[in-house]
């Protein structure tokens, strides 16, 4: 069985997530997932791309040294903010109308719309991509793509949904890439990419709204009959609920951003004992510098969320796919906003519609990488997802992935989850018994759930320092390596000396530490998680 790589980056405003994956005929085992903060991205297009750069070679050396490959080519995703929809239409008569209209006819006719489509000013905008509506021939109207192949017709027209965007941001993504040496294998408009990942076929034919809430952009995807037909985006996400805890609360951003992450919940009227309940930051000699109640926390979430829930509830509004007979699958709510507790109660509370949190569906193995399976990996999966169907897409070099190592486990491709999902709960569970949370100021999210591993220690056996970088070897095309290369195990003695940087570096923190110490003010065997009830968001 031919066995391919892909690895795609997904550059969001707060993170950067690589995802390599092994694929086997449409088998897809996820091999490596990591996030990483983001810098030089803002409203999820790069501004700076010499900051982003340098921290696109780390994630991707990260992963090369890991996984002890060579990334020669990527996927990625371009943004989501500064883009319009607009509609194009072509129409051709074909040569034999007694044959059969072919796969062949419609993507020449796309192109025929795309090539045809005025863009206001070529110097600046771009064509992200596009979706077709509908096909008419002579005997036909409104007919989707899969009905209309296999007509015979005289005449042959298309309608389509396109999608532009700012020619810059989507050059400057190439500048990124083409320093490093890797190639862009594909570009993705993320949107409908997303919705490969987290909806179910029956969601997209009966109707439904994908609300996705990143960091700096959060956006609207509406389906019908299994087709693409509105998309909208706002320049608010979580970031904007972060600035106004630092503001509200005069934290730091990362205080801020930790606070939300472990104890950010909407709709605190809806959280039981919270008025006894309160966070207490405290520096490394123990003195109180600030306090402030869990309610409050949620009431500035809250506020925020409801200016962002409406304003996508607006759009979905003006896309003329708002009643309940189009929406029949209702709201599904993704990204990384859509981990805040009461969320999906939320945007139900506000709309009225069904409302359930789309988790990247089991299509996938990704033992050893369970961040795969979280809301904020949905748009890497979908990447992931679109292109295995190119049987020509390799993005790791062969004579290397030969040689690589790489747990087995066992089927990649899982069958669709067809389980009920849980109804979405009211109320969340009491908070632990203690009034009085004691926080230092940088370890609070540690506590929650599956916490976040310390990070590696700034020395490394396979250090870019030490050795050739890995870019350049990706761009040189060079199979072998040298005497002391950056494949080659790490010897006894560099280990030993791995070992105690690394403890001197755990002593050095521990005597230092100057705000992450997380202490309760009793012994509390819950994790931050259980401050609310984990099943009162319903997943698709």
């Amino acid at each position: 069985m031919e066995e391919r790589y892909i690895a795609s980056v997904d550059l969001g405003t707060s993170k950067l997530a690589v995802c390599v994956a092994r694929i086997q005929d449409q088998n897809v085992e996820v091999i490596y997932y990591k996030e990483s903060p983001s810098l030089g991205i803002r409203y999820s297009y790069v501004l700076i791309p010499g900051k982003v750069k340098e921290e696109v070679r780390k994630a991707i050396s990260e992963a090369q040294q890991a996984l002890r490959i060579k990334i020669q080519q990527v996927i990625v995703g371009l943004p989501r903010w500064y883009v319009r929809q607009e509609t194009a239409s072509a129409s051709m008569t074909r040569p034999e109308p007694d044959d059969l209209i072919q796969e062949s006819e419609i993507k020449a006719l796309k192109s025929m719309a795309l090539e045809s489509y005025p863009l206001e000013d070529s110097t600046k905008e771009v064509i992200y991509g596009a979706v077709a509506q509908s096909f008419s021939t002579e005997d036909s109207i409104n007919e989707p793509e899969n009905d209309i192949v296999g007509m015979a017709a005289e005449t042959l027209e298309g309608n389509f949904k396109v999608f532009i965007g700012n020619r810059r941001y989507s050059s400057n993504i190439d500048s990124v890439f083409n320093d490093l040496g890797i190639a862009i294998a594909k570009k993705y408009f993320t949107p409908g990419i997303t919705a490969k990942a987290v909806l179910k076929s029956e969601q997209m034919e009966n109707g439904v709204a994908l609300i996705d809430i990143g960091a700096g952009v959060s956006s609207v995807t509406i389906f019908k009959d299994k087709i693409m037909r509105f998309y909208a985006a706002i320049p608010f996400g979580g970031n904007s609920v972060t600035n106004d805890i630092k503001s509200e609360c005069n934290f730091s951003f990362e205080l801020a951003e930790n606070i939300k992450k472990a104890y950010g919940a909407c709709m605190p009227n809806k959280l039981s004992s919270l008025g006894e309940k309160s966070i207490q930051i405290v520096d490394e000699d123990g003195n109180t510098t600030a306090q402030v109640s869990v309610k409050y926390i949620s009431e500035i979430i809250t506020a925020r969320m409801k200016e962002i829930i409406e304003a996508l509830l607006f759009r979905i509004q003006e896309s003329g796919f708002a009643s309940e007979e189009d929406l029949r699958a209702g709201v599904v709510v993704t990204g990384g906003g859509a981990e805040l507790v009461n969320c999906a109660n939320y945007i139900k509370e506000l709309s009225g519609y069904t409302v359930k949190v789309g988790r990247p569906r089991k299509l996938f193995s990704c033992e050893g990488c369970p961040e795969a399976s979280e809301t904020s990996a949905a748009t890497s999966m979908g990447m992931i997802l679109s292109a295995r169907n190119d049987r020509f897409l390799n993005c790791v070099n062969e004579a290397v992935a030969r040689n690589m190592t790489v747990p087995q486990t066992g089927s990649a491709e899982i069958p669709e989850d067809k389980e009920e999902a849980t109804p979405v709960q009211e109320v969340v569970e009491d908070i632990p018994e203690t009034g009085t949370v004691i926080v230092g100021v940088e370890e609070v999210v540690r506590q929650k759930e599956t916490r976040q591993e310390e990070p590696e220690d700034d020395y490394d056996p396979y250090s870019q320092t030490n050795h050739p970088t890995i870019e350049e070897t990706v761009a040189s095309g060079r199979e072998e390596e040298d005497e002391r290369g950056v494949f080659d195990p790490p010897t006894p003695e560099e280990i030993k000396e791995y070992k105690n940087r690394k403890r001197e570096k755990k002593e050095k923190e521990k005597k230092h530490r100057s705000l992450f110490n997380f202490t309760w003010t009793k012994h509390i065997k819950e994790t931050v998680a259980e401050l609310y009830d984990d099943m009162n968001n319903e997943e698709v």
